[in-house]
């Protein structure tokens, strides 16, 4: 039976003479060039014995003797090296699969070593060889060989060594280099990935584009950081590609770039950026509305107040009045969205607001059968109660908007930590939080509906069914109070949203109902608002309330009146934005007057940062624009009675 044998080599005049060698001996000889011509041949060719050259170009020697050995077909085949190295470097050739070593020399002196390597095949049994290297009497060291071994080692430990993927193709796209990071990088053992496509890597669409770059690359390096970027098993990659300018063997090296982490920071940073950006735009609009809605509602209040129900214009009145607080509703999820809304923050219990909000749910949405997982002992929350019943209903409201024909909901509490919050634009600070979980069986979302959901003015829902804020104010409210929200979901599968919310540790104190009577005063008020209908529909209702009324339209007027009237002026109610002298800059100016002087802070905003900080420095109360008469009567009472 002839015996089968493959040499691989890149020298020509090599390859023809140890092919006349082995055909006279009885072996049928394929010959191929380099290392990745060799693995295609041995696709299909099992060969008794392989020579080959330990240095060339695509795929070297050694690296081609760690794939055969890999590949458990060819486990048994007698490897015999070649190197024109042998006596300027030790080889431990045994490392990498070889049986044999034979110094390169002259023809007639290599002759009778390959003879002896045959005869090694024939008597051979299937165990790996001595490693041992045969010819060195007849080869001679060489200086200039041994300066530029030195230079490979050392580059090969710089590239081995590189955070960056490195990799070298053909003109074809073939693989036949890899340093590690590359490895780690592509997911792919190196065995498997050396010889491969470099298009296969890829998923159909970065496929193309890579094969649309390799045709139109030149001479000149060429960086693609890609929008969207290139997708590497499962991670965002970019990628520079710079061609080995060499005649005979013509490459391109490719640097390969985990840019997962930076692409992810990218999209939080601009995620943010839109977020404040259209948050700024939401709030100013908020609140420049409730100044508008300030002075309805105080026409309407004022008209009201003494007015018979059996009058005509009565109910038209009331009807005004409603609308008035439906707009105000509307400025409040505008707020929730600009995170201005924290407006009253202490330990609350979610599992009573839970029971209570989806209680009244229920009542009105009889198709739908709400499920509770409550967790008994859940730790209290530090929130607004207004804000976070606001929450849960838009996240009812939304579920059930999402289950037309009725479904049913789940609603679950727990106790959780920051290790168990995931989420792909954040991480977790540090601490105990309470998870809220709402979930429906409804028509679910597709991927890019799920990216825009806490867009304020985004909506699925036919003109005039939906204002696109309720999701918008969920998503500001829990940002406001520094929690977490999430959502999962498939198209047709329903969907869950996920909001965590950091634990509080203080104790929570048993709610008081206020009266809801109208209460008069006799004390002297100094009114500060740079709107002239607020100020005179303001200036009305103080005087209605029996007080007497002082108005400034602006923080520096404010400042003088009160110099001038200290004496009789018993509080003062200012508005907290206000061009030049603003409400903040204001306060001070009348606590340098009068340090304990008793201020009620207005603003069409919620209670937020800058308010809460006022509120620090000795303000002893705040009232959110647009409110009723009655409302106002009993802060000022709260203010003007407290010794």
């Amino acid at each position: 039976m002839e015996k089968k044998s493959l040499v691989v080599d890149n020298d020509p005049v090599m390859l023809k003479w140890i092919t006349n060698l082995l055909e006279k001996e009885g072996y049928q000889v394929l010959t191929g060039e380099d290392g990745l011509s060799a693995l295609d041949i041995l696709k299909t060719y099992r060969p008794d014995i392989i020579f080959t050259d330990l240095i060339m170009p695509n795929i070297d020697g050694e690296k081609l003797c760690e794939m055969i050995r890999k590949d458990p077909d060819l486990k048994n085949v007698f490897l015999v090296v070649f190197s024109a190295t042998a006596s300027e470097e030790e080889t431990n050739i045994l490392q990498f699969g070889a049986d044999l070593c034979i110094a390169k020399c002259s023809f007639d002196k290599m002759t009778k070593h390959i003879q002896k390597a045959l005869d090694e095949v024939d008597r051979r049994a299937p165990v790996a060889g001595t490693g041992h290297v045969i010819g060195l009497e007849d080869s001679f060291p060489r200086q200039i060989t041994k300066e530029l071994l030195s230079d490979r080692k050392h580059f090969e430990v710089i590239l081995g060594s590189m955070a960056e993927g490195i990799l070298e193709i053909t003109p074809q796209g073939r693989i036949v280099y890899s340093n590690p990071s590359a490895v780690s990088l592509i997911g792919i053992p190196e065995e498997k990935l050396l010889a491969s496509n470099l298009l296969n890597l890829f998923h159909d669409k970065d496929q193309e584009r890579m094969k649309g770059l390799l045709s139109t690359f030149n001479t000149h390096r060429k960086t693609v950081n890609g929008d969207p970027p290139l997708q590497l098993d499962g991670k965002q990659v970019s990628l520079s590609l710079l061609p080995i300018l060499d005649k005979e063997h013509r490459t391109t090296i490719i640097l390969l770039n985990d840019v997962s982490e930076r692409k992810k920071m990218e999209t939080q940073l601009l995620q943010a950026q839109k977020m404040e950006a259209i948050g700024t735009l939401a709030g100013g609009i908020a609140h420049d509305f409730n100044n508008l809605l300030m002075v309805v509602q105080g026409n309407v209040s004022l008209m009201l107040l003494d007015m018979n129900p059996s009058h005509p214009h009565y109910e038209m009145l009331r009807s005004i009045e409603k609308k008035v607080q439906n707009g105000s509703r509307l400025t409040a999820q505008l707020l929730g969205y600009a995170r201005k809304g924290r407006y009253e923050v202490k330990p609350i219990l979610l599992n009573q607001l839970v029971e209570e909000t989806a209680e009244a749910f229920g009542r009105t949405r009889k198709n739908i059968v709400i499920h509770m997982d409550l967790y008994r002992d859940l730790h209290p929350l530090e929130a607004d109660p207004g804000q976070m019943e606001q929450v849960l209903m838009n996240l009812l409201v939304n579920a059930a908007d999402a289950m037309p024909v009725g479904g049913n909901l789940f609603l679950k509490t727990a106790n959780v930590t920051h290790l168990e919050i995931q989420g792909d634009l954040y991480e977790a600070v540090p601490g105990n939080y309470v998870l809220l979980s709402v979930t429906d069986t409804g028509i679910g979302m597709d991927r890019k509906t799920m990216e825009r959901i806490f867009d304020p003015f985004f909506t699925t829902k036919e003109l005039g069914r939906g204002t696109g804020l309720g999701l918008a104010s969920v998503y500001g409210i829990i940002k406001g109070h520094n929690g977490y929200i999430n959502v999962r979901s498939e198209a047709g599968k329903g969907a869950t949203f996920l909001t965590y919310l950091p634990a509080s540790e203080g104790k929570v104190e048993e709610q008081i109902k206020k009266d809801e009577e109208v209460l008069m005063g006799r004390e002297t008020v100094l009114l500060v608002d740079d709107e002239e209908h607020v100020l005179d529909v303001g200036e009305k209702i103080l005087k209605t309330l029996g007080y007497k009324v002082l108005i400034a339209d602006r923080g520096e007027k404010a400042v003088e009146l009160y110099k001038t009237n200290r004496d009789q002026i018993d509080l003062v109610i200012l508005d907290l934005i206000m061009p030049q002298k603003g409400g903040g800059e204001t306060f001070d100016a009348l606590r340098e007057i009068h340090s304990e002087m008793k201020v009620l802070l207005s603003s069409g905003y919620s209670m937020n940062g800058q308010t809460e900080e006022i509120m620090r420095r000795g303000c002893k109360g705040f009232i959110q624009k647009p409110f009723s008469i009655k409302e106002l009567s009993q802060k000022l009472r709260e203010i003007l009675d407290k010794k």
